[in-house]
């Protein structure tokens, strides 16, 4: 029995998330992952054509997932995953209604994201040593925490990417979207060192900023690693994920400033919760508020860094 949908009309979804909708190689795996569980949920049903295709099925092929002891994130992950499918299937006339109407998936329950207070923050980033390693190091904390990057943001940082006259990086977020966020003097400072011995091991036209020892651009697991061993390193508790300093850095904004909107720009992030709605604000309101609000936005010493 041919499976439905059937390979074609996968390939063809395939391309279109990753084209037209520009999502990651990753994410376009997860969507087939999650179609392919469809597939078999639906021949369990011996379902043959989508045209057979109502709500039931997709209502049974839910209930089959919960009672298998998916989790309820996993579930709704599926049926939106499922949905998204449905929908390309209407436009390209595959379908005459769509059957996940009106289904929802369990709620997940909202777990608060575990943070780091600001003298944690401060005692993570303060790394000794003039090492390799050890600048490189610092200079990574620095710009995670002074400007709230994701991981894959950091990792995609060039040297040109940087401003710093303006005190500013140029972040390519999630979709390719571009925006300008400010970076706070203590991270400039820790770049300009950084930047000072980064060329010993660099090979030559690598154009990140943030290198691994063996001079290419360093690996979003190797990332992962090093906050992990800083953190350990610095004495901070618990474990620690670049994403645990994103978050901090957006509620010791928020703690500060109480500019919600600001920081929702800052993030790049159009939904800082679940109803938020994304706003557009000035950036040289929201520059002004950074400054005003980060903790690591001024360091002690007024000096200008040295040359």
């Amino acid at each position: 029995m041919a499976m439905v949908p059937d390979e074609a009309q996968l390939a063809s979804f395939a391309q279109h998330i990753g084209t037209a909708r520009n999502l990651s190689p990753l994410t376009t795996k997860s969507y087939l992952h999650d179609l392919s569980r469809l597939q078999l949920l639906l021949n369990e049903q011996t379902v043959k054509t989508l045209g057979e295709l109502d709500t039931q099925h997709i209502r049974n092929a839910l209930g089959t997932l919960h009672k298998s002891g998916l989790s309820n994130a996993s579930l709704q992950r599926w049926l939106s995953s499922v949905r998204a499918f449905f929908r390309y299937a209407l436009h390209n006339k595959w379908l005459s209604h769509n059957p996940a109407d009106g289904l929802q998936a369990p709620k997940k329950a909202k777990k608060l994201p575990k943070l780091m207070d600001a003298d944690e923050a401060i005692q993570l980033v303060s790394i000794t040593g003039d090492d390799w390693h050890s600048l490189r190091d610092r200079a990574l904390l620095e710009l995670l925490y002074s400007s709230g990057l994701r991981l894959a943001e950091i990792a995609n940082v060039d040297i040109g990417d940087i401003h710093a006259h303006e005190a500013t990086v140029t972040v390519t977020g999630k979709g390719n979207k571009m925006r300008l966020v400010p970076v706070g003097r203590c991270a400039l400072q820790a770049i300009e060192r950084w930047l000072k011995v980064r060329g010993e091991r660099t090979l030559e036209n690598e154009s990140a900023l943030f290198v691994s020892q063996r001079g290419k651009r360093i690996s979003h697991r190797a990332i992962q690693q090093r906050v992990k061993q800083m953190g350990q390193q610095q004495g901070i508790s618990q474990p620690l994920h670049p994403h645990m300093l994103r978050h901090s850095f957006a509620s010791h904004m928020l703690e500060s400033s109480g500019d919600l909107r600001g920081v929702q720009e800052l993030l790049g992030h159009a939904n800082l919760s679940t109803t938020q709605v994304y706003t557009h604000l000035d950036f040289q309101h929201l520059a002004k508020t950074y400054d005003s609000a980060h903790p690591r936005a001024h360091s002690r010493d007024k000096k200008k860094p040295e040359a």
